[in-house]
């Protein structure tokens, strides 16, 4: 039982007076305070009078369905814990209990250990939740930095950088791989500089080509060139006073190179088809995915640019380096796409957290928003299951893999793991007959010819996320 000063308040809905009283008598013995309704009626007038830590409530009850109680319990408070017991368990029904906010689904007849342990971990959980949100509170300020989700320790220690060096005029480097989010950490030091009232412009040196990119960052004089009818400004002329972030700078050629030198060194430049100088004051914000190091030595890239680009360097984590933030990422991006879908998806489930943190995320988190948009779109229930994911492709490819792997029994001269073999394959079994039934543990066992006790065995043996 989850340690309290005060021992947690259940109450127990069930028409059934024996069912009443053993549920009554085992959980007391536990330590647990006991409350007793023989009607949903009854259930919904004491939910309306009390708080209570958990609802263990039947399906069918001699009033009202034991799903309106469950809704009941959430009306009046959403953060309740609630378990549905039901001796007429059907796939639908307990899809229905989990999108209303059952924490769980036990049929009937129930094993009593395991009933007295799904309830453990539903308080335990509670009490997490409880413990989570004061730690979350506290670090507000850490988990949104800006636009920048998570509290990692590698995040803790790039937001303590941002906010050293966001009043400075230092020139910062910000490295890692794609899809990172190193433009949010660039405008997250803008954003807390002295120049947060001027421009924020945002160059890509990749994605411009090189026979317009010099017009473009330095701008033109009329008659420069064919089609140069008019004065435009370039982009550093813009910025003037503000910041100036050059994303994917190792894609600028060496001919740009040493102009941008120039402007970093002297603050001036000369627009296309000019003969003055331009003063500039600007702050630069660099950011690569490539090894410049590796580039200065091949010679692609100017080693006296590099060091002037390369003041200060923050070096952003991929996904799979800061995994504890995941969860908190991919809530931030469901909350975003369910407003702008107009949907009504209030959480991730728990299995479908598993596979995401199963994954590598090798597009990190540009990918995972991508996924979570889309998952959004493809999702038809309240709470993001396993089959509205997208990534569960991956995960079909990986059970295939194994589904389809050749064991050679000629291994087994050089010797194997057997306990390993059996290991991969009941566990590619398991997952992809959940996978079938949408996270229905019931249905899944009728699928595997397995009872249900022995199907919740393998799963926690396993330590597949139930």
């Amino acid at each position: 039982m989850p340690l309290s000063k005060k021992k947690p308040h259940i109450l127990v809905v069930d028409d059934e007076l024996s069912m009443r009283e053993l549920l009554e008598f085992m959980l007391t013995r536990e330590g647990y305070r006991i409350s007793c309704a023989e009607s949903g009626k009854k259930a919904v007038s004491l939910l309306n009078e009390e708080k209570f830590d958990l609802l263990l409530c039947d399906i069918r009850l001699g009033d009202i369905s034991g799903l309106e109680v469950l809704r009941a319990s959430k009306k009046k408070n959403n953060n309740s814990v609630v378990i549905m017991i039901s001796a007429f368990a059907n796939a639908e029904t307990a899809v229905e209990a989990m999108n209303s906010g059952a924490y769980d689904y036990v049929p009937k007849p129930f094993n009593n250990n395991e009933l007295k342990q799904t309830i453990e971990k539903a308080l335990n959980l509670k009490t997490l939740d409880h413990e989570k949100k004061v730690i979350t509170d506290e670090l507000k300020k850490n988990l949104h930095f800006g636009k920048i989700v998570g509290n990692s320790p590698g995040m803790l220690h790039i937001y303590k950088m941002i906010r050293q060096v966001a009043q400075t005029r230092t020139n910062v480097m910000i490295t890692g791989e794609s899809g990172t989010g190193k433009e949010l950490i660039a405008r997250a030091i803008y954003e807390q500089s002295d120049r947060r009232d001027h421009s924020f412009v945002t160059i890509n040196c990749g994605g411009i080509p090189e026979t317009l990119i010099e017009s473009e960052l330095f701008g033109y004089k009329k008659g420069a060139f064919t089609g140069a009818v008019e004065d435009k400004k370039g982009l550093f002329e813009v910025a003037d006073k503000g910041t100036v972030f050059l994303d994917e700078i190792g894609e600028l050629n060496i001919s740009m190179q040493v102009k941008l030198l120039r402007v970093i060194q002297e603050r001036v430049f000369k627009p296309v088809g000019g003969n003055k100088d331009i003063s500039v004051d600007i702050r630069i914000i660099s950011a690569t995915n490539k090894d410049l190091t590796k580039e200065v030595i091949t010679g692609n890239f100017r080693e006296d640019l590099f060091y002037r680009l390369n003041v200060i360097e923050i070096k952003v984590p991929p996904l799979r380096e800061r995994k504890s933030d995941l969860n908190a990422l991919a809530q931030h991006f469901l909350d975003k796409y369910t407003r702008e879908m107009d949907k009504e998806i209030s959480k991730i489930s728990s299995y479908a957290i598993d596979l995401l943190n199963k994954y590598d995320f090798p597009g990190n988190i540009r990918e995972l928003e991508n996924l979570m948009e889309r998952s959004v779109a493809l999702a038809s229930t309240n709470i993001l299951l396993p089959d509205s994911l997208a990534l569960s492709i991956h995960k079909r490819r990986w059970i295939e893999g194994v589904k389809n792997r050749r064991f050679d029994l000629e291994d087994v001269a050089k010797g194997v793991s057997l306990d390993n073999i059996l290991e991969e394959i009941e566990r590619a079994y398991l997952e992809k007959a959940l996978e079938c039934c949408s996270g229905n543990k019931n249905k899944a066992a009728e699928l595997l010819n397995l009872s249900f006790r022995s199907l919740r065995y393998r799963l926690d043996k396993l330590g597949i996320e139930r």
